[in-house]
């Protein structure tokens, strides 16, 4: 495993997946909802808490990384930052590359 290149995308598509985003969004919507800081410095206070986890989302100000695991028991942390990238941003390999 240490051959592999920390800024390399091997497990999963290349982007954040519609379930992957629902669960950041809820979980983000949740702590804004219970008091935890807005990280954007303009919004609107009459924004809902999921808007705003959207819009945090969407800012790519969320430091989050997200676990995408294979029924093998391997597993790859991957920051928030590196999904929302285009793919021609980073680079990427698939599994069967290796």
């Amino acid at each position: 495993m240490s051959s592999r290149e920390p800024d390399s995308i091997f497990i999963g598509p290349p982007k954040l997946t519609r379930f992957e985003k629902a669960r950041v969004v809820g979980a983000r919507a949740l702590q804004v909802s219970m008091g935890a800081p807005i990280l954007l410095d303009s919004t609107d206070p009459s924004m809902s808490p999921i808007d705003i986890a959207l819009l945090e989302l969407e800012e790519g100000v969320l430091p989050i990384s997200i676990r995408r695991a294979l029924p093998d028991g391997t597993s790859q942390n991957i920051p928030l930052k590196w999904l929302l990238q285009l793919p021609q941003d980073r680079k990427t390999k698939s599994r069967k590359e290796n």
